[in-house]
Formats: structure tokens, C-alpha cells, sequence
């Protein structure tokens, strides 16, 4: 298993918004606690270099970002104070996903232990997204000729709103949002493919939903490669979810995911995503699981 991690990942923000990144950590030492990866598995990502989030995301706003120009106004939207430990975290996640997509090109799959960062838009963050991670590597793999058409599936309980924004009518990549209804963001952008869930969704009704879904990218998107958005805030647990999916109905999800990958021959890279659940424990347990069904369906 190839994964990438970064122990700037787990970085604290000043207050107020603080994010949990502890999470991050968490799940590195368990996948080493319980044999799921060897110290071997991991890479360790540095910043990605510059020109390579140039045409993904205006260059006006990367430079704003990175010297740190953004408004109060626009720092408070992304719910992330701007430090210079932040745009370090940022660039190399970014770099993470980019690697981990190379590495499933050649081994089939790979993870990020961050990432997912789908809120963000071409010229601005919000959602404590800066930069967006799977539109950056799904770019680098198209402008490098080295696949043609990929998928972008996010089953992160809130919609994939900038990366559906910055794909919009572009034909080489097919964008899938399978989101709660009365969820953030309250503006829905438009997905290739957006699948609305009603608050209390559980889990034999999603399950078959995404069953669906998938047969629809298959024969619609046709695509060569997949990002996996694979956010655990689906939980009953969750905070901010909305839905009442059990962790075994979080780890069917997965397994659905990585059939689909399987049979049809896809390479993925897996990003984690979301997960605000009131016991942290339940957090990387849940994240974990994704890992575990990686393992035992496509090792």
C-alpha cells in the first residue's frame, strides 16, 4: 500500500476556527499499529512546485495566497487564519495527492492521508479549502497525456462544490457529488453527476443509490483513472452530516468504491476528507476502515 503523509498534516491553527488536524497523525500510527502499512508504505511529500497549480487556480490568487495577501474577509470564508505554516501544509498536500496519483498509476492505488480538499475554487478558498488537491492532480494527469479521462467521485457529505466549478465543461473529467440536500455549501454548484440525499439517509438507501451511480459513471464517463473522495462524515455520528450511516455502512461504501476499481481495471487515489464526529475515535476508525477494504480488495 502506498500512501502519502506529511507530519506537517497534523499542524494546530491559532483559534478561533480551529480544525482538527490531529486526526491525521492518528490514523498514520494506527495503519502502523495494526499492520495495515510497513514504515516502508509511506512517502513523505515536500510543496509542489508552483507552475504545477497554475492553470487549476488563477495565478492572481495563487500569489495572494502564498505571500499572503488574502483579506480578513477572504481568510474568515476559508475558516483558516493565513501563516506561513499554512501555506507550507497546503503545497505539500497538494504535492501528496500529485505523487499518490502518480504511484496508483503504476500500483494500481494509492491514498493521502489529507486531502480532499474540494471547496476550493479556481480564484478563491473557503470551507478550510485552499487549494484543490484532486482538480490539481486530475489536471497534471490530463496535460502530461498520461491518462485521458478520469472520474471524480466524492461521497464527502457536503458537495464538491469548487471542484465541480473548476471542471465545468471541461469533457476530460467527470465530476460525481453524492451530498446531503441541507448541507453546506447552501449554494450547490452543478456536478456532472449530483445525487441529493435527504437528511437521515441510512444506509441500505445509500448503499443502492451508489450502486446506481456507479453504472452511471461506468457507461457515461467512461473514465481511465479515479479520485476518490471519501470524506467519513456520512456517520450518524457526525456533527455537521446530517446523514445516519453506520460504520459498517461507511466501510460498505467503500468496498462498493473499491470493487468498481477493481473490475473495471481503474487505478484510484483515495483522499480522506471530512469527518467531524464528537469521539475522534470513531473519526479514524472509520478512516481506517477505508484503508482495510483497500487492502483486502485490491492488494
Amino acid at each position: 500500500m502506498i500512501v502519502a503523509f506529511h507530519p506537517l498534516y497534523s499542524i494546530q491553527l491559532p483559534e478561533p476556527h480551529r480544525f482538527p488536524m490531529e486526526k491525521y497523525e492518528l490514523i498514520y500510527c494506527q495503519l502502523l499499529h495494526e499492520g495495515i502499512c510497513t514504515i516502508n508504505d509511506f512517502f513523505h511529500p515536500s510543496e509542489i512546485p508552483i507552475h504545477d497549480l497554475i492553470g487549476t487556480h488563477d495565478l492572481e490568487y495563487v500569489n495572494q495566497f502564498i505571500r499572503g495577501d488574502l483579506s480578513r474577509k477572504e481568510q474568515r470564508k476559508t475558516g483558516f487564519y493565513h501563516t506561513d505554516e499554512l501555506v507550507r501544509r497546503e503545497l505539500i498536500i497538494m504535492e501528496g495527492t500529485k505523487i499518490a496519483a502518480l504511484k496508483a498509476l503504476d500500483h494500481g492505488f494509492a491514498f493521502n492521508i489529507a486531502g480532499g480538499t474540494h471547496h476550493a475554487f479556481r480564484d478563491r478558498g473557503e470551507g478550510f479549502c485552499m487549494l484543490n488537491d484532486q482538480a490539481i492532480a486530475a489536471n497534471y494527469l490530463i496535460k502530461n497525456k498520461l491518462v485521458n479521462r478520469v472520474a471524480v467521485i466524492d461521497l464527502d457529505v457536503h458537495q464538491g462544490n469548487g471542484t465541480a466549478a473548476i471542471f465545468n465543461d471541461v469533457q476530460a473529467v467527470f465530476t460525481v457529488s453524492m451530498h446531503g440536500k441541507n448541507n453546506y455549501p447552501l449554494h450547490k454548484e452543478h456536478s456532472d453527476l449530483d445525487i441529493v440525499l435527504e437528511d437521515g439517509t441510512t444506509d441500505d438507501v445509500y448503499l443502492s443509490t451508489l450502486e446506481k451511480a456507479l453504472e452511471v459513471i461506468k457507461e457515461e464517463a467512461q473514465p481511465e483513472f479515479l479520485f476518490y473522495q471519501c470524506g467519513v462524515d456520512v456517520l450518524a455520528t457526525d456533527k455537521l452530516g446530517k446523514l445516519s450511516l453506520t460504520k459498517r455502512g461507511c466501510a460498505e461504501r467503500d468496498e462498493l468504491v473499491f470493487q468498481f476499481s477493481k473490475s473495471n481495471g481503474l487505478p484510484i487515489i483515495c483522499t480522506m476528507g471530512g469527518g467531524y464526529s464528537e469521539r475522534i475515535a470513531d473519526i479514524v476508525d472509520a478512516h481506517i476502515n477505508t484503508f482495510r477494504s483497500a487492502r483486502d480488495i485490491l492488494e
